[in-house]
């Protein structure tokens, strides 16, 4: 080997410059070497430079190599998309050895690309770029789907200036700029650029480089979203499967509950039975609630009365929907048969389980259901009795056929004839469950119902009748009232207490009572013949004049039998005076102030508002029966 040879080996050893290749042949020259040594030199310099640069691209073949392998390393052990793609990009910018270099992702919803990742970008105006498609240099790689590089964007004819581009372009300070497809199949999902600041080529190998780097940025984003997607599946799948394994238990917890409520009701539960095993399932607290929102177990909170107005808008909603609906933290389930409701279910609970609710309104519907069709049996049999001892008093064993149904004809009762406009299914409906309860009887006829009731206040039974069906139908009803066996005496207060040959008269003057109370202008009231004043002496069936006395005068003419004077007297001349006491005191020859004493007592025994018309009229009827004789003092 040659000394000029070794010399060229020794700078190629230590990667010297190409300027220092030269070094030989100058000292040769300095030396005065010849022609041919000089050439021989010449040679070798150039094989020489020529081995250099095959070893600087194979190192920077290398470089790339081993730059790419990590890159599919980082894609191998993909676990941020965001740090594969920024690393891809800063390797980009060192192996092309650019100022700077940037991704773009295609946004499909906008039809555009929007800056993704940057590395080296000093400009917040250029990082939020957006670039149409076609527009400038990166919108063209990204329509066209083809590498593009240029020296110098700006001088460049080729690309598409727009003012925001240009103008973010500027910003950044580039100048060479090269941009490579990210792809997909035949789809173009982006672009990767690489620049600088200041005018260069782009050689082919580097477009190369770029463009490998671009697969594996695009493999990465499809890499991703095919993890995102598998990740999104097995979280759907593992939901789906939690809700598949809750929506098992909860039916299995249902179908357990309701085994538990149908075989309450199997054992002859009841309602307050079917409550227990809701509160004992779901907690919290439960009501069950009648067709007008009464309750009829378990109140809630201990203080449920008629439901409000947003419950009721929300049980009318879920008998509509047929199923539970919420209105805060209550929820309802409301049942109705043929459109009309039959009962509702409140609970204010922090179990969730709606299902339990639901059929246990359903059990709570049926239980009414079977209830409401015993009574209608039940009521049909009592309202036959009760027509046949209004109708055919006489018929052999009615008082034995009372004792089957727990009506003892023995005992004092009270016929009430309620009146009441239209409803007559309800009204028979409540009749007969007031009935059964009362442990007496009830029958339904057009527009009334009539009711055998143990009890000898007449007036009062009447009036907590019509309060009451008043209130079921949501109407006035008005009762009137009488008390079977006091119609057949004699007059004079000896009753024969034959209840089962007597409620025919009863319900007679009972039905008088209710339509005096009409007439009246007390629809919605309730009353028996005593409590109608002189109208109850007139329509009474036994017209008890002595009663009537007794009720309007009693306690001045008790006064005057104990005392000896002449209260009785005085009143009478004083309403025949036209209620003048000076000439009351005339006509009894005594002074006005004894009149006006007297009458004061008087005030005192018949109470407030004796002397008011109607009362008036009463005790002037009531003093000339008494002075005819019809009655006597005791």
């Amino acid at each position: 080997m040659s000394t000029s040879s070794t010399h060229f080996l020794e700078l190629l050893a230590r990667e010297a410059s190409a300027v220092e290749f030269e070094g030989p042949i100058i000292q040769a020259r300095a030396a005065g070497a010849d022609a041919a040594t000089i050439e021989e030199l010449e040679r070798a310099k150039i094989e020489a430079l020529k081995v250099r640069a095959l070893l600087r691209r194979r190192a920077r073949r290398e470089a790339e190599l081993s730059a790419l392998y990590d890159t599919a390393g980082d894609l191998a052990a993909l676990r941020d998309l965001d740090a594969v793609l920024e690393a891809i990009v800063h390797r980009a910018r060192q192996l092309l050895a650019t100022d700077t270099a940037y991704m773009t992702l295609h946004d499909p919803e906008r039809g555009d690309t929007y800056m993704r990742v940057t590395d080296g970008s000093i400009s917040a105006k250029f990082r939020a770029l957006r670039l149409a498609m076609g527009a400038g240099l990166g919108g063209l790689v990204a329509q066209s789907a083809t590498p593009y590089a240029t020296a110098d964007y700006f001088a460049d004819a080729r690309f598409r200036h727009k003012h925001d581009i240009d103008e973010a372009v500027k910003e950044e300070g580039l100048v060479a700029i090269l941009g490579v497809p990210l792809r997909l199949g035949q789809r173009v999902i982006g672009v990767l650029m690489a620049a600088d600041r200041s005018a260069r080529p782009f050689h082919q190998e580097e477009v190369s480089l770029l463009a490998s780097l671009a697969a594996h940025a695009a493999v990465a984003i499809d890499n991703a979203r095919l993890l995102q997607e598998t990740r999104n599946a097995l979280e759907e799948l593992s939901s789906a499967h939690r809700t598949a394994r809750a929506h098992a238990e909860a039916v299995e917890r249902a179908a357990l509950a309701h085994d538990r409520m149908t075989s309450l009701v199997l054992r002859g539960g009841g309602i307050e039975d079917v409550a227990a095993v809701v509160t004992d399932v779901l907690g919290g607290s439960l009501a069950v609630l009648d067709d007008l929102g009464r309750p009829i177990a378990g109140p809630l909170d201990g203080a449920v009365g008629e439901l409000d107005a947003g419950v009721f808008e929300a049980a009318q909603a879920s008998r509509a929907l047929g199923r539970t609906v919420r209105r805060g933290d209550l929820r309802i389930a409301s049942v109705d048969v043929g459109g009309e409701p039959l009962c509702t279910l409140v609970l204010r609970s922090d179990d969730a389980d709606e299902r339990i609710l639901e059929r246990a309104a359903l059990v709570c519907a049926l239980l009414l259901l079977f209830r409401r069709s015993v009574a209608e049996a039940e009521g049909r049999v009592r309202g036959e009795l009760l027509d046949d001892l209004i109708s055919r008093p006489g018929t052999p064993g009615l008082t034995d056929r009372a004792r089957r149904l727990g009506v003892d004809l023995g005992a004092p009762h009270v016929v009430v004839a309620a009146r009441h406009d239209g409803q007559r299914e309800r009204a028979a409906f409540w009749a007969s469950s007031h009935a059964a309860v009362r442990h007496g009887l009830a029958a339904g006829r057009a527009g009334e119902v009539v009711l055998l009731l143990p009890g000898d206040d007449a007036g009062a039974l009447a009036q907590r009748v019509a309060a009451e069906l008043s209130a079921s139908l949501g109407t006035p009803a008005t009762a009137g009232a009488s008390r079977a066996g006091d119609l057949a005496g004699d007059g004079a207060g000896n009753r024969s207490g034959d209840v089962a040959g007597d409620v025919a008269a009863a319900y007679r003057e009972a039905r008088r009572c209710a339509e005096a109370l009409i007439a009246l202008g007390r629809a919605g009231d309730g009353a028996s013949a005593a409590e109608l004043g002189f109208v109850g002496l007139l329509i009474g069936e036994g017209r008890d004049v002595h009663g009537f006395v007794r009720s309007a005068l009693g306690p001045v003419v008790d006064y005057d039998a104990r005392r000896g004077t002449a209260l009785t007297g005085t009143l009478a001349a004083y309403f025949g005076t036209g209620c003048s006491p000076s000439r009351t005191a005339e006509v009894m020859h005594i002074h006005v102030n004894t009149v006006t004493q007297r009458l004061d007592r008087i005030g005192k025994l018949l109470g407030d508002g004796w002397s008011e018309p109607e009362r008036a009229l009463e005790i002037q009827l009531a003093l000339r029966l008494h002075r005819l004789g019809h009655t006597s003092t005791p």
